[in-house]
């Protein structure tokens, strides 16, 4: 395990090779990661530069389209679609008080569910189908392409999550077999200094059990240490960037971090960043595992559902959905 600038390093390929002992000391990378910085890259993880290349492409024709083309297709109470600049406010952020609205627009995608998905049709919350833009040749097959990738980098990775908890391999496998993710496609157009408080988007942690962030030529994003020092995390050739949040709290008891980090782009050029937020199926209790409770551990937060704690952090973020709601 090598590091970046403070942010380990760890190579997946003999994992994924099937390397004895591989595993064991990839896990051991992770919890060292999870417990003293909360970041690290992956290399080696098996997803070709290609796919990556195509994803970004498809994010840049997205945003390129009219704003009115893509107001059609606006957020909506499941939080899949367009989110237009300053459409969200971090009120939730533990790291500081954020009144200013981040300067991105974003493209949220779920799960591809059919419209005749039992889940869909009952209109079960965050269990919808997909909004997706017209007249956009090939954008549906490349997003879904890269998600399915990701998804099966994910259900690999929580092996790992399981080993270096102390848990045998297989532990989240039920409860991400089904798994609720969404893709957060960002665009960040040239942000020239202004006030402080002004951020492409805002100090904050994430909700997920794990995000995965694509790797990315362009800089912008940094993290802060737990000495309270921000620390830019630079781009790393073919390196995606992992993290947790705050539901990684609740399933470790406090044990793995959930790092604040923000994104300015100073690049001088549009910034686009690609986000892959992933969390249990969404009726799987989350609880703090066997390994990080006991006697003198009880847990720290009670038991809760992907719903209720989506529900109560898309009130306080987003800023178009209570608009409508108006």
């Amino acid at each position: 395990m090598a590091a970046g600038d403070s942010i380990p390093i760890i190579d997946l390929g003999p994992y994924l090779a099937g390397t004895p002992g591989a595993q064991q000391d990839a896990a051991r990378q992770l919890r060292h990661a999870l417990t003293e910085i909360g970041f690290y890259y992956i290399v080696n993880h098996g997803i070709p530069r290609a796919r990556i290349a195509d994803i970004y492409a498809a994010a840049a024709r997205f945003h390129a389209l009219p704003l009115d083309e893509k107001m059609k297709i606006r957020i909506d109470k499941h939080n899949v679609g367009y989110l237009p600049m300053k459409g969200d406010t971090l009120r939730t952020s533990v790291v500081q008080a954020v009144t200013r609205p981040n300067l991105n627009e974003a493209l949220f995608v779920a799960r591809d569910l059919a419209p005749d998905h039992p889940d869909v049709v009952a209109d079960k919350r965050f269990r919808s189908a997909n909004q997706w833009p017209a007249d956009l040749p090939g954008f549906r097959d490349t997003v879904m392409g890269y998600c399915d990738a990701l998804e099966a980098l994910v259900k690999k990775l929580v092996r790992l999550y399981a080993v270096a908890l102390e848990l045998p391999p297989t532990w989240f496998d039920n409860a991400f077999d089904d798994l609720q993710y969404k893709l957060r496609m960002t665009h960040y157009p040239p942000q020239e200094p202004t006030a402080e408080d002004d951020f492409g988007i805002a100090p904050h942690t994430d909700t997920s059990f794990l995000t995965v962030l694509a790797p990315n030529e362009v800089s912008g994003l940094a993290i802060r240490r737990q000495d309270g020092q921000w620390l830019d995390a630079p781009p790393i050739a073919d390196a995606f960037v992992v993290n947790g949040g705050q539901l990684l709290l609740r399933w470790t008891n406090d044990r793995f971090l959930a790092t604040p980090h923000r994104a300015i782009n100073r690049s001088g050029g549009e910034r686009y960043a690609l986000a892959f937020f992933c969390d249990a199926k969404i009726d799987w209790p989350i609880a703090a595992v066997p390994t990080t409770v006991g006697p003198d551990k009880p847990p720290k937060y009670e038991t809760t559902w992907y719903t209720d704690y989506m529900v109560a952090y898309q009130k306080r973020t987003y800023d178009l959905l209570q608009q409508a709601a108006e």
